[in-house]
């Protein structure tokens, strides 16, 4: 019997695509956006890797992106505190920019009115992530987040699902983790004992043999667990 819910927070509850893309976009105008958004999104990903395998700190991560896309678009290089100012900018165009998805909120109110405890489980750094979560609307509904940079493991290790039942004061075999990447996510959740659940939002047809449940909108989600 489930007791306990965790997700993941960007791309599962928050639209940090669409956030990242309007901030990126809106601080270069004149650059096509289709490329541009791409860029950010693949530069992105290369650094928060790096971060997360402790090869860079937060502010190292973050620098490195429009260090590298100074350089795509020939405006040169960048030193820490040019980067450093630029993202003054963004970061408060991407915050601005924070939404929920819509089917987020009635999920999570449908599950707490069910009696389940609800947490967050994220990579990433802890203050950004309960600023998020608090920028919501869901710090009532979530009080519980367990982010990489406190936990001392970042998914898809067992270890950081592992501290976030403890928070919750749930048995692993009891809580479900909801997240949007199928390996990091559903199966780390599923290897450290929990029902890992892939929320897959691309609409692709779900893929042959999968060995974790799959919904498309959290939406579905009570009913998968109650079912």
């Amino acid at each position: 019997m489930i007791t306990a819910v965790l997700f993941d927070l960007d791309r599962t509850l928050l639209d940090h695509d669409d956030a990242a893309r309007r901030a990126i976009v809106g601080t270069f105008p004149e650059v096509d956006p289709v490329w541009l958004a791409a860029r950010w999104a693949e530069l992105t990903e290369e650094a928060v890797d790096r971060y997360l395998a402790g090869e860079l700190s937060f502010a190292e991560q973050r620098r490195l992106r429009i260090v590298t896309l100074a350089g795509d678009l020939g405006l040169g290089a960048w030193d820490d505190a040019r980067a450093d100012a630029w993202l003054t900018g963004f970061v408060a165009r991407y915050q601005a920019a924070w939404r929920p998805f819509p089917d987020a909120a009635p999920a999570l109110d449908a599950l707490a009115a069910h009696g389940l405890r609800l947490g967050v489980i994220t990579n990433g750094d802890a203050a950004q992530q309960r600023l998020k979560v608090e920028r919501l609307g869901f710090a009532d509904r979530l009080p519980v987040v367990v982010a990489s940079s406190e936990a001392g493991a970042a998914k898809p290790d067992a270890g950081i699902f592992l501290a976030a039942c403890a928070a919750l004061g749930t048995e692993p075999h009891a809580a479900a983790y909801v997240g949007d990447r199928l390996i990091v996510d559903a199966r780390g959740a599923a290897a450290a004992g929990l029902t890992g659940v892939w929320l897959d939002r691309s609409g692709d047809p779900a893929p042959d043999a999968l060995d974790v449940a799959r919904i498309t909108t959290l939406d579905a989600l009570p009913s998968l667990l109650w079912d």
